[in-house]
């Protein structure tokens, strides 16, 4: 197998969904037994107070994409659902007719609220969890 340069898989990175990039990052960890948090959740971690006080709840980093019903506009949201998935016709069909139902799960805030309003804007009714 060739080796790769840093260009070439930035070049690779830059042509993937962010869920296919998402769904990589995973197996990357899963693979090598790492973690891509960010080393500032790490120091917010280590400095929490070590008394018999209640810990302080954890800010939550991964969110789902719920698809609550796909209103009036049902192709509209089933093509939506293909764009934010790697799913074919059939399997985003499903999808749409079985909800609720999660549509993306594990992505970042940012990711689920933007993918909120791209199914919102095609007629669905769409929550983040």
């Amino acid at each position: 197998m060739a080796k790769l340069s840093n260009d070439e898989l930035i070049e690779a990175f830059k042509e993937m969904s962010l869920i296919e990039l998402s769904e990589f990052v995973k197996q990357f960890e899963d693979v090598f037994d790492v973690t891509a948090a960010a080393p500032a959740a790490v120091a917010v971690a280590g400095g929490a107070p070590a008394g018999g006080e209640a810990e302080a709840e954890e800010e939550q980093t991964e969110f789902d994409v719920i698809l609550d019903s796909a209103g009036s506009a049902k192709i509209a949201v089933i093509k939506e659902v293909r764009g934010l998935t790697s799913l074919g016709l059939k399997e985003a069909k499903a999808l749409v007719d079985e909800a609720p139902k999660a549509v993306i799960e594990g992505v970042s805030k940012d990711d689920a609220e933007a993918a909120k309003i791209k199914l919102e804007e095609a007629g669905a009714t769409a929550s983040v969890k």
